[in-house]
């Protein structure tokens, strides 16, 4: 038998069916701040979209610059688009990132391949340009 998942002793089924003022109890220190000053305002419109994702409404995929938000137990199953500075990476909300941001799976930073020098970056390459002339 698969070991369920539980967050701080709890299932996912109870965590949705806590209401936010419950769920903040349970979450570490900054993410607790960070819910309290800025769920309303900033969070609401993300939430609504994700509510109605789940329910089957919102045919859309769910795309959001709010990469400080806390991943609340609503969230899960769903995946949600986050802005990485140039692109939207989806991102599928599981039950091991509650409490975690959404930025912490979205890398802003990509590795930078170089492919060969180009023409006059070193002093040889500029002698093989002016005899191809």
């Amino acid at each position: 038998m698969p070991k369920q998942f539980t967050y701080r002793g709890k299932t996912i089924e109870e965590l949705v069916k806590m209401d936010l003022q419950q769920y903040m109890q349970l979450i570490p220190s900054r993410q607790r701040r960070t819910l309290k000053r800025q769920a309303i305002k900033t969070y609401k419109p993300l939430l609504d979209k994700i509510l109605k994702a789940k329910q089957g409404t919102y045919k859309k995929p769910i795309k959001t610059h709010a990469r400080d938000m806390v991943i609340l137990p609503e969230m899960v199953g769903v995946t949600v688009h986050i802005h990485t500075g140039k692109l939207f990476a989806p991102v599928m909300i599981t039950e091991e990132m509650l409490g975690h941001f959404l930025g912490e799976f979205a890398q802003t930073r990509s590795r930078v391949q170089h492919s060969a020098p180009g023409i006059g970056a070193t002093k040889s390459s500029t002698a093989i340009a002016s005899k191809a002339k």
